[in-house]
């Protein structure tokens, strides 16, 4: 099966669901090399596997599966000339173990599951193998028993080390050395036992420095009263190494020996986790087994698309008996893509030996192959245009076209000008039956349901709608073509009667009455035509208000003491400097003095409104101190009195 088709019908994403309920790493692997098959007899075996698997489960949940996972590492190195370790013949018994488990687990299981119950046969007897490594090796040890020259070499070690201990803990426990130590423990360097001496009493010692601490001040010294018992702990440790090698290399022959029962054991066991995953899955889907014929014929009950679950609406489909070519038509977000990928994807997991989420009753056919067009397909890499990628697919999909294969097309014709792309639609949908293919296609072109209608071996179905909610119902009827819902949701929206008659004559040339009445009101209308009318209205204010200003503006004449508004600078100000030759003004604002064209002042509020008739403007313009200085000018002259008068500011 092509890549594309696998991508497009979400296949992947079932193998990864269906890794989840592996229980090792080989079985995973498994999983993943999972692919549609074409071999009729061989995909039935396959489903078939799977439900007697299930009935296992259903009958005991759990499989004594023990030792598998994590056996890899291990497999690999068996008959690499390589001795094997003892966490290696660990894991080895515990796969032994498991294999007389399992056995005695399927023996129980022969009436439910014959077939998949009679795999443990394959698996050899290797219990003397497994009793040599239980007397041999032990919690990840070669056990001392595993030779009767390595039980004596321990004894023996075990002797010396307990001598060089007692002769350190002498050391530790002596008057005279006590305070040279610096801890009262027994510790080993390079495998020889050492006691820590102060580093100031190092000559105190005779014996050898093997390590000294971060600081210095400590010196790890190796007694010259324990060096000989040290030599010969190392001998008896280099002859237990020697005894362990020949050991280890003795069960190496023996495991190397039943090489291929491991590897059948391995394959077996395999298998087993492999299809208690699919079990597992069918479990959690509800899956059924399907019947599976080789004659093109499709008959889904009650199917759902695996990824969406109980979500799902459930799917009844037919195909491959009167027709073998069917146009489905149905509004956008109706469930037509939907229903392309539930039909694909059931049958490669079907093909794939996998139950399916669909009554037992229902049926699917083994395809050479599956191609599908689903999706705009765009590449910006490629700079393809929507149409550009679709039609090459379509080409790609026309070269393929033959008896044995499925092909499903969503939105045939899209992309281009409407008139072309139903036009080519057609003499694409032509060719494919033309074929012998079986084609499942969606569009939206009215023509292509009246063509369906006029040619034998073609069919429609639609995608069901319910009008008075606005709302697909993600329900397929075969034999139905579909409504055009687009005029009866404008209906249904408040669009004009007269106006969706008119669409109709254009499209149809004909006329139609649309007699159905809905009082309930649009919500979207609403708010649209309410945003709009505030924009109007708000418009009308300004205008009517820059009529005003205007007007102000043209008639008045400012004088000193107005109170005016400086829309740039958003304050007001007053008048205290009329107008000059340019048409400027003196206007103080917060104590300060600005030159201000009369354009970009509005009036606020006439001086005579704000002072009594002969106020004395001064008051408001000058400061305490200057009409102080004026008034004592205007009284007589006294030499130390100056004044400074600067823009905008007096001194």
């Amino acid at each position: 099966m092509n890549e594309k088709t696998l991508n497009n019908l979400e296949y992947y994403k079932i193998i990864e669901t269906l890794k989840e309920f592996a229980h090792s790493s080989l079985g995973k692997r498994r999983v993943e090399k999972l692919r549609p098959q074409i071999n009729l007899e061989g995909i039935k075996m396959q489903i078939q596997e799977t439900t007697q698997a299930k009935a296992i489960l259903n009958k005991k949940s759990r499989v004594p599966l023990n030792g598998l996972d994590g056996f890899e590492k291990v497999y690999v190195k068996i008959g690499k000339n390589n001795c094997l370790n003892p966490e290696d013949f660990t894991a080895i018994g515990e796969l032994l173990s498991g294999v007389r488990q399992m056995k005695t687990f399927m023996r129980e299981m022969e009436v439910v599951a014959p077939i998949v119950s009679g795999y443990v046969y394959s698996m050899a007897d290797l219990s003397g193998l497994q009793n040599e490594i239980l007397n041999s090796i032990g919690n990840g040890r070669v056990l001392d028993k595993a030779s009767p020259t390595l039980n004596k070499i321990r004894k023996k070690k075990n002797v010396v080390e307990e001598r060089i201990k007692a002769k350190l803990q002498s050391f530790l426990t002596s008057s005279i050395h006590s305070p040279h130590l610096q801890e009262k423990i027994i510790s080993t360097r390079e495998g020889r036992y050492v006691i820590p001496v102060k580093q100031q009493y190092k000559n105190s010692f005779e014996g050898n420095v093997l390590d000294s601490s971060r600081t210095g001040s400590t010196l790890f010294v190796e007694p010259e009263a324990v060096k000989r018992l040290h030599d010969e702990l190392n001998t008896l440790r280099v002859e237990e190494e020697k005894e362990l090698y020949i050991i280890l290399s003795k069960l190496t022959v023996q495991v190397e020996m039943h090489q291929q029962e491991i590897k059948i054991i391995v394959e077996t066991l395999e298998t087993y986790d492999f299809l208690f995953a699919k079990a597992r899955y069918s479990q959690s889907i509800k899956g059924n087994p399907i019947y599976i014929n080789d004659c093109n014929k499709i008959n889904i009950k009650e199917g759902r698309h695996p990824l969406l679950g109980d979500e799902a609406v459930p799917l009844d489909f037919t195909i491959g008996d009167t027709f073998r070519s069917l146009i489905i038509t149905g509004p956008n977000t109706g469930g037509k893509t939907v229903v392309l990928k539930t039909i694909g994807l059931l049958t490669l997991m079907a093909q794939a030996g996998l139950h399916v989420p669909a009554s037992e009753d229902s049926q699917l056919s083994v395809f050479l192959d599956v191609l599908t067009d689903i999706g705009d397909g765009q590449s910006i890499e490629q700079s393809l245009s929507t149409f550009s990628s679709h039609i090459r697919n379509i080409i790609g999909i026309l070269g393929c076209a033959e008896k044995d294969t499925l092909i499903l097309i969503d939105e045939v014709g899209t992309g281009t000008d409407p008139s072309e792309g139903s036009g080519l639609a057609m003499a694409i949908l032509e060719e494919l039956h033309n074929s012998g293919a079986t084609t499942v296609a969606t569009t939206h072109y009215s023509e292509i349901k009246t063509f369906a209608q006029e040619h034998p071996g073609f069919e429609n179905g639609s995608m069901g709608f319910d009008i008075s909610t606005l709302k697909p119902l993600y329900k397929l009827s075969i034999g139905v073509a579909g409504e055009s819902n687009g005029f009866l949701i404008a209906l249904r929206l408040g669009m004009k009667k007269e106006l969706v008659r008119r669409a109709h004559n254009l499209i149809y040339k004909e006329d139609r009455e649309y007699d159905i009445e809905f009082e309930e009101s649009n919500p979207i209308e609403d708010e649209i035509i309410k945003s709009h009318m505030d924009l109007v209205n708000s418009k009308n204010k300004q205008q009517l208000y820059k009529k005003q200003v205007d007007k102000v503006t043209i008639e008045h004449s400012f004088d000193l003491g107005d109170s005016v508004y400086i829309p740039t600078m958003d304050r007001t100000g007053i008048i205290c400097e009329l107008e000059n030759s340019k048409g400027d003004l003196g206007v103080m604002i917060m104590k300060k003095k600005f030159k201000i064209n009369k354009k970009r002042l509005r009036l606020h509020i006439e001086a005579k409104e704000l002072y009594p008739e002969g106020y004395d403007l001064d008051i408001v313009f000058k400061s305490k101190e200057n009409r102080k200085l004026d008034h004592d000018m205007n009284r007589k002259y006294t030499g130390d009195t100056i004044r400074i008068i600067k823009e905008g500011k007096e001194n």
